[in-house]
């Protein structure tokens, strides 16, 4: 008789957005009049940049013709795409990658969950908390993470790492010594952000303890201070203990195309094996790479007009996150973040739970948000609100909160 993995049956409930889908949908069914407003899942709504949509026409053209037809990938993708990350994205900024040691992929959602499987089950997690749900799920899914407790919502064998209002919300060393450490930053949920020399701290920590940090860096283009680093390459010895994930979801709007990339450096080892090595045959067992379509579209994002049409992108969604952030600060509600990320983290008002501000804003203002306790305990009287809308739909939004 087959057997199934009963670490999936240790998950508590459904997948955090999917229950945000169920009740809105379950909402708007009841409510067919109602006009709802999403500001919860951070799905994009600009349309893909005119230089990105040419060069995938141009792509699609080739496909049709025998002479330029392109079928299955290289296993670490194509050439031009992951010479043209590691000039732009590496380089550029004085960082030791090469084309090499970029692993191309459908996105980082798929990276971040899959990344564990070249490690050890008896390998220790610590993330900070509140979390990207993807990593925690992943670990459990793999046996890794101990039993549930439900009544304080923790995983017996996770490290946290508070992320709160005391600290600014960026997490402090963990007292019990990791094996893997998730880093996001700029974060999710939070919208925090930590500087070089914070970043700087983690790389030697991670270097002493033998540590590996699993570094997401998918909200790098919303970067708008001086002293925070765009990738953890920026630090001196991340080379040895990093990894990086990559996504094109959020700076050129490719959550509906699907592209990502996993850098793992060569100097990344454990003995004498390299994490890089282990990927790439993971990589190349498992996975048949992006389509050629795809990535061409990936490399029209490092073109000169593809770089300018998206920070015009990014522009518009970070106006769209200061009309949140001033507004909601503005009608009394304690926020932060919005500065460096397209996320806005707010304290829920008069004592509710995370859950009872998701309703009271679907109910009375047709509004969705992401309740913060879906991020893990110490999200819990939080709220996420995302600046992905449309402009029009963000004001519109933001004056229903202040209505209340």
């Amino acid at each position: 008789m087959f057997k199934i993995n009963h670490n999936y049956l240790k998950l508590p409930g459904s997948y955090l957005f999917s229950t945000i889908a169920k009740k809105v949908s379950a909402y708007s069914e009841a409510n067919p009049e109602k006009s709802i407003i999403r500001l919860g899942i951070g799905d994009v709504t600009q349309p893909i940049a005119p230089a990105i949509i040419e060069a995938l026409h141009h792509a699609v053209d080739e496909m049709g013709k025998a002479e330029t037809f392109h079928g299955y990938a290289p296993d670490l993708g194509y050439e031009f795409l992951r010479s043209a990350m590691a000039k732009n994205d590496y380089q550029a900024r004085g960082c030791d990658i090469q084309a090499d040691e970029i692993f191309i992929s459908d996105g980082a959602k798929g990276d971040s969950g899959n990344i564990q499987e070249i490690f050890s089950t008896d390998n220790k997690i610590a993330v900070c908390d509140p979390v990207y749900p993807v990593y925690v799920d992943s670990n459990v899914m793999a046996g890794r993470t101990g039993t549930y407790d439900a009544g304080i919502e923790t995983w017996s064998d996770v490290i946290y790492m508070p992320c709160t209002a005391e600290n600014n919300f960026a997490p402090e060393l963990p007292k019990e010594t990791p094996d893997l450490i998730y880093l996001c930053f700029p974060n999710n949920p939070t919208g925090s952000a930590i500087t070089k020399d914070q970043l700087q701290v983690w790389v030697d920590y991670a270097n002493k303890v033998g540590a590996v940090i699993i570094y997401d860096a998918a909200y790098e283009a919303y970067i708008s201070e001086e002293n925070i680093p765009h990738t953890i390459f920026e630090c001196e010895g991340a080379r040895t203990c990093a990894i990086e994930l990559r996504s094109f979801s959020k700076n050129a709007g490719f959550t509906g195309v699907r592209l990502g990339a996993t850098v793992i450096p060569k100097d990344l080892k454990c003995g004498d094996v390299m994490l890089h090595s282990l990927w790439a045959r993971r990589h190349g067992t498992k996975y048949n790479g992006a389509p050629y379509i795809v990535q061409r579209a990936g490399e029209a994002v490092y073109s000169e007009a593809g770089k300018a049409q998206i920070k015009d992108q990014v522009a518009y969604y970070m106006k769209n996150a200061k009309t949140i952030y001033d507004g909601l600060k503005g009608a009394g509600y304690t926020v932060s973040g919005g500065v460096n990320s397209p996320y806005i983290w707010l304290k829920t008002p008069d004592h509710m739970t995370s859950w009872e501000f998701f309703d009271f804003l679907l109910e009375k203002a047709n509004v969705v948000g992401t309740p913060g306790s879906g991020f893990g305990p110490s999200g819990e009287g939080y709220f996420r609100l995302t600046a992905f809308g449309t402009y029009e739909n963000t004001l519109a939004a933001i004056e229903r909160i202040k209505a209340l």
